[in-house]
């Protein structure tokens, strides 16, 4: 029967051994963590830091806990040392020695002094000692340690992240603001202006905020347990990173209207008097048509866009007084109001000379059908003569009536394609020449 202790069963000496390896192994990792954490760009930021808000409690509980690793880690090796002492007496150990290994090995042979100040929420009540095994006192550094960490890891992420990103856009904000001032855009003349302000504003309090609160901007991961799991917030990094791009787009549109707004300028002068040379030429096209048309609607030919003028003046005033920011929204609504009236022109002559284009067509159609007549050899036919002059007299006569002058044409298309089916006597030798009826032959009858 093994012999048993207050700890339990005693360990032999090949238990010992593995224990004690154990335990060293222990004792080397802890101090390597814990080397690593004293040395940590983010516990020395934290020591300097004017912390304030959320990181400044944060700090000021777990601070005094780094403290305290270092008293544990040295109570451990104290006890680790003294364990491997007492195994290294003799080779092969007697069973009081062996108790006594045990008891340092597994008891709470560790006794920590109450001397040190430690945070309730971490440790508990202070108390004068406290006693603890090698295995406890190993799971009670981790355990602080894990907290620790995890606090430094997190404003070292966030102070890593976040500044010198502000600082490259705090860059690009200044580049921004000289473009615009170049452009006379600036803070009460124009709400670019107004927002760059408000964009510098925001970044040299977020930077503050971020140097002096860094755990106000975290946001953990879900469900991750590892030290510092999350990532840094940076919602209004990002909400001022996309107002600043909002204005470099609107400042270089301003850039490129100083560039070649005299071109624009020219180019606006020339639609608008192409629109008016249009309305001119419409309102001439419709007198010729009041004057040779009879029974049509003829529309109303309006006046020349003198709106649209006086925003050009001003325009160009804009442009000799160096009010870019001004000119550069005019400019784009002008362009496309000049636009607009020049294809309102158009159509305005159009709709002006359609009664002229009606009878072009007509007399067209006419002269189409005598030479057809006079290639299948009826052009002396009396019938297809005399509605011939009849049309002809219609359509070359002032004021011209279309309805009247359209039966006419349409009178001699339907004679012609008569005279092409049944082959009149004098077109003798040609009637293997008329051919099928066409469909112009044909809409005469539709």
């Amino acid at each position: 029967m093994s012999v048993t202790g207050p700890t339990g069963p005693v360990m032999d000496r090949d238990e010992v051994d593995r224990a004690l390896a154990r335990l060293g192994a222990e004792h080397e990792a802890i101090e390597t963590s814990l080397l690593a954490l004293q040395d940590h760009a983010g516990r020395r930021l934290l020591e300097g830091a004017s912390l304030t808000g959320v990181t400044k409690e944060r700090w000021t509980a777990v601070e005094p806990t780094i403290t305290l690793l270092w008293e544990y880690f040295d109570a451990y090796s104290a006890a680790l040392d003294r364990a491997r002492e007492l195994r290294a007496r003799r080779r092969w150990p007697g069973e009081s020695e062996l108790a006594e290994l045990t008891e340092r090995l597994r008891g709470r042979s560790v006794a920590i002094a109450g001397a040190v100040v430690r945070p309730a929420a971490l440790t508990g009540p202070a108390k004068l000692s406290e006693r603890y095994s090698l295995e406890e006192l190993v799971a009670r550094m981790n355990e602080l340690y894990a907290r620790s960490l995890d606090l430094v890891v997190t404003a070292d992420t966030v102070w890593s992240a976040l500044p010198a990103r502000i600082d490259l856009l705090a860059a690009e904000l200044g580049r921004v603001r000289s473009l615009a001032h170049s452009v006379g855009v600036r803070p009460g003349e124009h709400p670019a202006g107004d927002e760059l302000e408000s964009i510098t504003h925001e970044l040299a309090t977020l930077r503050a905020q971020v140097v002096s609160d860094p755990l106000a901007f975290w946001r953990p991961g879900v469900g991750s347990s590892a030290p510092g799991g999350g990532r840094p917030d940076t919602e209004r990094y990002d909400r001022a990173a996309l107002g600043l791009e909002d204005i470099r787009r609107e400042i270089e549109a301003v850039l490129g209207v100083r560039q070649d707004a005299e071109q624009r300028l020219v180019r606006l002068r020339d639609v608008l008097l192409r629109a008016d040379r249009t309305l001119t030429e419409a309102r001439s096209a419709r007198g010729e048509v009041l004057a040779k048309i009879a029974a049509s609607e003829v529309p109303v030919v309006s006046g020349p866009p003198t709106a649209l003028q006086e925003r050009l003046q001003a325009a160009a005033e804009y442009r000799r007084h160096a009010q870019w920011h001004r000119l550069s929204p005019l400019l784009e609504s002008l362009e496309r109001e000049a636009e607009l009236e020049l294809e309102r022109a158009r159509a305005s002559l159009t709709a002006v000379t359609a009664p002229l284009a009606v009878r072009a067509e007509l007399r067209g159609r006419l002269d189409a059908y005598k030479a057809k007549v006079a290639r299948h050899g009826l052009a002396e036919d009396p019938l297809l003569m005399e509605r011939y002059d009849a049309a002809r007299r219609m359509l070359w006569s002032a004021p011209c009536d279309l309805r009247v002058a359209e039966q006419a044409v349409l009178r001699y298309q339907r004679a012609a394609a008569e005279a092409f089916a049944q082959g009149r006597p004098d077109a003798a030798g040609h009637a293997g020449q008329a051919g099928p009826v066409g469909p112009e032959d044909r809409r005469g009858d539709s």
